[in-house]
């Protein structure tokens, strides 16, 4: 169990080092069984300690300070009982590239090898508590990475290095969409 939460922090920070997540954003969990260890409410990307993820249980119930995603987190792992990794981040190509709500479909290679087609999910903002857990729960059942669009992503996978894999390798390919329009808009 220690392996895990150290692993979670780990990719957590990893996010927030690489330019995925600003220094507090986002938040991400892991699968022990019965058990979701989850990032706390407000944490710090670069203070986080194994000791500070907050234990929940596959039923729902939570200890005190989980993330407010907590509840999108473990109804994941209920519609998808090989989860046992999700990653929320906020990588600004990825969020600027869906602000229109059309899915995403990647132009580059590694991005169509890994999911030719992300969803886009519309929630509006004062109904994202709400409405946010069963539909990113419902599309990460059958997809393994989704976009909340004007949000963030959502990455789920059996290991945290393969949702981290998911959540890098979508931020790559619109960062390099991002720059080939760019490179068309300059004639280059």
């Amino acid at each position: 169990m220690e392996n895990l939460k150290t692993d979670l922090v780990r990719h957590y920070r990893w996010l927030r080092q690489y330019g995925i997540n600003d220094s507090h954003s986002g938040n991400a969990s892991v699968r022990d069984g019965d058990t979701v260890w989850v990032t706390p409410t407000g944490c710090c990307a670069d203070l986080l300690e194994p000791d500070h993820l907050v234990r929940c249980h596959i039923d729902g119930t939570c200890d005190k300070g989980a993330s407010l995603d907590a509840p999108l987190h473990i109804q994941v792992y209920q519609n998808n009982p090989k989860a046992r990794a999700v990653l929320h981040s906020h990588g600004a190509h990825t969020v600027a590239l869906t602000m229109n709500g059309q899915d995403y479909l990647p132009p580059d290679f590694e991005g169509q090898l890994y999911f030719p087609r992300v969803p886009v999910i519309t929630i509006p903002y004062s109904h994202y508590v709400a409405e946010a857990p069963h539909k990113v729960a419902e599309v990460l059942a059958e997809y393994p990475i989704t976009v909340v669009r004007g949000h963030g992503v959502y990455a789920c996978a059996e290991t945290l290095n393969l949702a981290y894999k998911w959540t890098c390798s979508l931020e790559l390919s619109a960062r390099t969409a991002f720059i080939a329009r760019q490179a068309e808009t300059l004639n280059v």
